[in-house]
Formats: structure tokens, C-alpha cells, sequence
């Protein structure tokens, strides 16, 4: 038996390496939401994977009728659970679960809220933030990019209490806004 406090992948490599439609895909992920690497899209993959093996284990369920009260159960945690963390909207089914796609994974990352927030005036520039610790969720410093902002938590994302950003006359700060110091 391993030893149960190691550290594990959270994703699987591509079963054929050098396909070239995936790899360019892939590509076009990583320099659209400022990825770090490959990995990352990976892992955003994994991810939906569980969800979708969620809902098709549910449907089983549902056709097996043993316990349809634990179906209904298990149906309302998985969908209350992704439109808690943002994937799903408020009228979502079964049915919007298997049809998630890999960009709604990679939109709700700390790094890409940042970008689409205008904090940053690119995702590389937003990665850099947050890896600098120069942005915070309700005035709590979070430095990690890939940080899966929840619904609630988007509306409170901002700079950092003691980041040289909060001040106006920082010359980055102005240079996103728009205006030129003279």
C-alpha cells in the first residue's frame, strides 16, 4: 500500500502524443488563457472527465430505479455543486453537465478572472499578479493562478490592501486605464 500523504497527478497525458489537431488545440488554450503549460489544460480536462463520469453514473441510477429518493439526492448535490463554483447556471440539468466544454473550466481560474476583470491587460500579465501576490479575494492574498474562483467569491476579487497597485498614480495602473503621465 502507498503511503496515503503522497502526492498524486490530478490528470492523464493524451493517449496519442503527437496527434496534431490536440496539439494545436491545446496550443490555442494555453496562449488564449495564459497557461503556464499543457498540464494545466490537462488538468482542466480531468476535471470535466469527473464530472461527466458524475453524471452518466447518475443516469445509471436513474434507469435502475433501486433508490430513485438517492438519485434525486446525488443529482441536486452534483448540479448544486458546479453552480456553486460557477460551470452551471441556475436552470442546469443532467444534461448541461455532459455538454460542459473545456473553456468553462478554464474561465472560472483566478488568472482569467483577473484578465476579464481589466485588473491585468493581458492573461500573462494577470498570471504575473496573482503570482506576485498582488491580488486578493475579500481582501485575502491569493497567489495561485489556477485558483477556481467560486460565484460568490467573483464579485470580491480585487488588488491586494498593501500591493503598489492600489496606489493611483502607479505607472501600470495608469497605462491600463488609459491615460499617459506627462
Amino acid at each position: 500500500m502507498a503511503y496515503p500523504g503522497k502526492n498524486r497527478k490530478s490528470y492523464e497525458t493524451p493517449k496519442r502524443p503527437f496527434e496534431k489537431t490536440r496539439i494545436e488545440n491545446e496550443t490555442k488554450l494555453v496562449i488564449e488563457y495564459g497557461l503556464r503549460n499543457k498540464r494545466e489544460v490537462w488538468k482542466a480536462q480531468a476535471a470535466l472527465r469527473r464530472y461527466r463520469k458524475g453524471a452518466r453514473d447518475l443516469l445509471a441510477l436513474e434507469s435502475a430505479s433501486t433508490n430513485p429518493d438517492l438519485a434525486v439526492r446525488k443529482k441536486g448535490e452534483l448540479i448544486g455543486h458546479l453552480q456553486r463554483i460557477g460551470l452551471l447556471g441556475s436552470e442546469a440539468d443532467i444534461d448541461d453537465v455532459l455538454s460542459l466544454r473545456i473553456q468553462q473550466p478554464l474561465e472560472r481560474r483566478l488568472q482569467t478572472q483577473v484578465y476579464r476583470l481589466g485588473l491585468a491587460r493581458s492573461p500573462r500579465q494577470a498570471r504575473q499578479l496573482v503570482t506576485h501576490g498582488h491580488i486578493a479575494i475579500g481582501g485575502r492574498r491569493v497567489d495561485i493562478p489556477g485558483y477556481q474562483v467560486s460565484r460568490a467569491e467573483e464579485t470580491a476579487i480585487t488588488y491586494y490592501g498593501r500591493s503598489p497597485f492600489t496606489n493611483t498614480e502607479h505607472p501600470e495602473l495608469n497605462r491600463q486605464l488609459g491615460k499617459r503621465r506627462r
